[in-house]
């Protein structure tokens, strides 16, 4: 890992061999909401045991090639002083940050853009100075009736390319992530137009801007129904649509696409990536940047308790291996007993 010079290498070393990543980046009220279902208090010493205990997951190895980490956790230091960073070294994965601010209205529609443009430059120099390989940066597009805007997209789009170009030119990997919602009772088929939208744009400005493709990954959606729809897509469809919608859009030398779970259960996120690459027929590596998905059945199996850390590490260990699995195309459901 020491001989990762070059962003490129970064790039390539996260998705190798059916790796993903763990995206552990949720701020801290998202973290406190999940910390609710549990009946534990989302204080920075929980979210530091919490943490810590999926880092040291057997699991990480081999199947975890990046963490992405929030601001709070990248600068914090295990129960035994060992900083955290070294921790997810120390079991094969790079260090990743979030480096977003959240979403502000466009005017006053339902539509957001990303903040966070501002100040960047200086906030990548401390985060990689804080050992960061990779960063990444989220989108939000909103499917409805007359949505998304133009506006949004195209803003929304702008902004994932400039953070790109920035990263870059700070000596690490950019995530871009413009994820079109699962919210709403919208088709497949509208899903597919949002994301060919939103896709096409993104990488017209990422080329526009000079970004190197060959050192990005792509954090996307899957092309499924909304949440709420009645109609919804089978596994099939939804592996066939995505697969489609990247082609059309994705340029082949791009390292890796790592979906997003976006509200998916643990199993249809797995059971989805593992279709896709059954179908295979890309150059990129196809894999996970799962949060919820890979950390719900070990923050179910941990209830904030010391003495279920084994039990948490396990079912953390699990999804990892079986994720890993999926972005080979070599899982099934008979794994998973």
């Amino acid at each position: 890992m020491n001989d990762l010079n070059k962003i490129e290498e970064v790039a390539n070393y996260i998705v190798a061999d059916g790796k993903g990543i763990l995206a552990a980046d949720e701020s801290n009220p998202t973290c406190g909401k999940r910390f609710d279902s549990i009946g534990v208090e989302s204080n920075e010493e929980n979210r530091r045991d919490y943490r810590e205990m999926l880092f040291r997951s057997e699991g990480m190895k081999g199947n975890i090639g990046g963490v992405i980490l929030f601001d709070e956790t990248i600068r914090q230091a295990a129960e035994d002083g060992t900083p955290l960073v070294n921790v997810i070294l120390d079991q094969g994965a790079l260090p990743g940050i979030k480096v977003d601010q959240g979403l502000k209205p466009i005017g006053d529609s339902e539509e957001s853009l990303t903040q966070g443009l501002e100040g960047l430059d200086e906030r990548l120099k401390e985060y990689y100075s804080l050992g960061a390989k990779f960063t990444k940066w989220r989108a939000v597009i909103k499917v409805g009736d007359s949505l998304p805007s133009e506006e949004a997209v195209t803003s929304n789009m702008n902004a994932l390319a400039e953070y790109a170009k920035l990263v870059q030119e700070n000596n690490m990997v950019p995530m871009v992530e413009p994820e079109v919602l699962m919210d709403g009772n919208h088709s497949i088929d509208q899903c597919f137009e949002a994301t060919s939208r939103s896709l096409e744009c993104l990488f017209n400005l990422l080329d526009e801007k000079g970004v190197n493709i060959k050192a990005t990954i792509l954090k996307p959606n899957m092309v499924t129904s909304g949440s709420e729809s009645q109609n919804k897509a089978t596994v099939d469809e939804v592996a066939n649509q995505t697969i489609r919608c990247l082609k059309m859009y994705v340029p082949d030398d791009l390292p890796g696409v790592t979906f997003l779970s976006g509200g998916q259960s643990d199993l249809d996120s797995t059971a989805h990536l593992d279709a896709m690459n059954k179908i295979g027929g890309f150059s990129w590596k196809l894999s996970f940047s799962y949060g919820r998905a890979l950390q719900q059945p070990a923050l179910k199996a941990w209830m904030g308790k010391k003495e279920n850390a084994a039990l948490a590490q396990e079912a953390l260990s699990h999804r990892a291996h079986m994720n890993r699995l999926a972005s080979e195309g070599a899982w099934s459901a008979s794994l998973e007993n």
